[in-house]
This record gives structure tokens, C-alpha cells and sequence, in this order.
């Protein structure tokens, strides 16, 4: 409890416009270390407005190529909806008891040639910051990801009425833990290459 009560803290201080110096270095890389995939929620409970606002509001707080900032985002609460996303997407059954599903969605970052496609990297960040603040308010998310599958890109399009030149990246199903999951040890010290290859 104490360490939750430090990450949210950590969180306010973040939101508030604190310096990094007030943010506890400590709580963030727990946050870090101890996140995991959650695919089981309570389905008794639903998500006040304004967590979901502190979440999206991390989710755009992350960096993005010539601060393009190509996203946008779906907030999915709608019972209906969820569960129609569930059945459009074949890994995102756990829609159908979320809290809410967000669908992080790219658009055009007005950036010329191969670096128009940086969108998916500005878009992944945002989903990390999402998954992480997530951890830290004591919720359980998951990241089911939609692009560049075409046959999930056209589902979802089609569920949510997402119009051209928007691209879903992913469907991040967030609700309150009702089975936990355990962090995975990823940690592999002969993936590093120090200097070169």
C-alpha cells in the first residue's frame, strides 16, 4: 500500500508540473519492473472519468518524432462496444469485461517519405506511458496489438466507425484486477552490445 500511495504521488507530482527532481526515482522503476499483462478484470467495477483522464494524459506526455504527436485515442466503456470488439479481434476476448478498452490510433504525422511511418513508434510509446501509469493507479491492462494485421485493422475500423487515414495500433483493455499476473524476469544480459555488435 505504502509503495502505491509513493507511485501515485509520483504521478501527481508528474501531472502537477513538478520537476523530475520531486518524482522518486525509486517508485518509477518499480512501476517498471513490476508491470505485467492482466486479462482478467472485475467486471463489477467501472473506471471513473477521471482515472481514465490521468491515463490518456500520460499516454500523451510521451515523446514523438518532431513533437508530430499522430495519435488518437478511442475510450471504449460501452458494454455493447466492448463486446463487439472482443469478437472483432481474436487475442482481445478480455474486452468483453474491461473497465474500458483505449484504442490508440495513428494518423497521418505530416512528415515526408519513410518517416511517415514513425507514427507507430510515437503511438507505441504513448501505449507504454498508458500501460505504466495504468500499473501504478493499481489497475491491470493489456496491449492487443491491431496494426499492421489488415484483417484486425478492417475489424476494428469497422466496430468503432474509425474513418480513412486512421490506423488502430492497438487495443489496450484496462479494468480493475480481478486475477493478477505475474511480471516476467526479462532481463538478459547477452542481448547487450556495448560499443558495437
Amino acid at each position: 500500500m505504502k509503495r502505491q500511495v509513493c507511485i501515485l504521488a509520483a504521478l501527481v507530482a508528474l501531472f502537477s508540473g513538478c520537476s523530475e527532481k520531486e518524482i522518486d526515482s525509486a517508485d518509477t522503476l518499480a512501476v517498471i519492473a513490476s508491470r505485467a499483462s492482466v486479462r482478467s478484470y472485475d467486471t463489477g467495477r467501472t473506471l471513473p472519468d477521471e482515472t481514465i483522464e490521468k491515463l490518456l494524459r500520460a499516454a500523451m506526455a510521451a515523446p514523438t518524432a518532431r513533437n508530430t504527436q499522430p495519435w488518437e485515442f478511442i475510450v471504449v466503456k460501452d458494454r455493447a462496444t466492448l463486446t463487439a470488439i472482443a469478437k472483432a479481434h481474436p487475442h482481445s476476448q478480455m474486452s468483453a469485461t474491461a473497465g474500458c478498452a483505449i484504442v490508440v490510433c495513428g494518423t497521418d504525422n505530416g512528415l515526408d517519405g519513410a518517416a511517415k511511418e514513425y507514427w507507430v513508434q510515437d503511438c507505441s510509446a504513448a501505449t507504454e506511458n498508458l500501460l505504466l501509469a495504468a500499473h501504478a493507479l493499481g489497475l491491470g491492462a493489456v496491449w492487443c496489438g491491431v496494426y499492421p494485421i489488415p484483417e484486425r485493422i478492417e475489424s476494428i475500423k469497422a466496430v468503432l466507425g474509425i474513418p480513412p487515414g486512421v490506423t488502430p495500433l492497438n487495443v489496450v483493455n484496462v479494468g480493475y484486477v480481478k486475477v493478477p499476473a505475474q511480471p516476467k524476469d526479462k532481463w538478459k544480459p547477452h542481448k547487450i552490445h556495448f560499443n558495437r555488435w
